[in-house]
């Protein structure tokens, strides 16, 4: 049980993100537009925790890299949760988009 939130939250071994960018990962924002309008990660796509479920069509490829990022990362974690249940594979939470821009710049 402690290992499955680990991996839920973003805990465990250290992810490279910068490394996962560079190879074509897609850096999914789920904030809300108003929040993403505010400021975001330079070619982040913007798809809000409320409304995944119903755009998944958007990520077509399941197996292409994705780090899910909110404000603090209690949303990335549940939209990792979403897009792993619905079959994609390599899925990271980034947490906070602030921290996570300082980790890939």
């Amino acid at each position: 049980m402690i290992n499955i939130l680990k991996k839920l939250f973003g805990f465990g071994p250290k992810v490279d993100f910068a490394d996962l960018v560079k190879q074509g990962a897609i850096i999914l924002d789920v904030r809300s537009k108003a929040e993403y309008a505010n400021g975001h990660i330079k070619d982040s796509i913007n798809i809000s925790v409320d409304t995944l479920a119903n755009n998944l069509g958007k990520l077509k490829d399941k197996s292409k890299p994705i780090i899910t990022c909110c404000a603090s990362g209690m949303r990335s974690a549940s939209a990792k949760s979403i897009l792993v249940s619905n079959g994609y594979t390599a899925v990271h939470n980034g947490g906070g988009w602030t921290s996570l821009k300082n980790k890939i710049s």
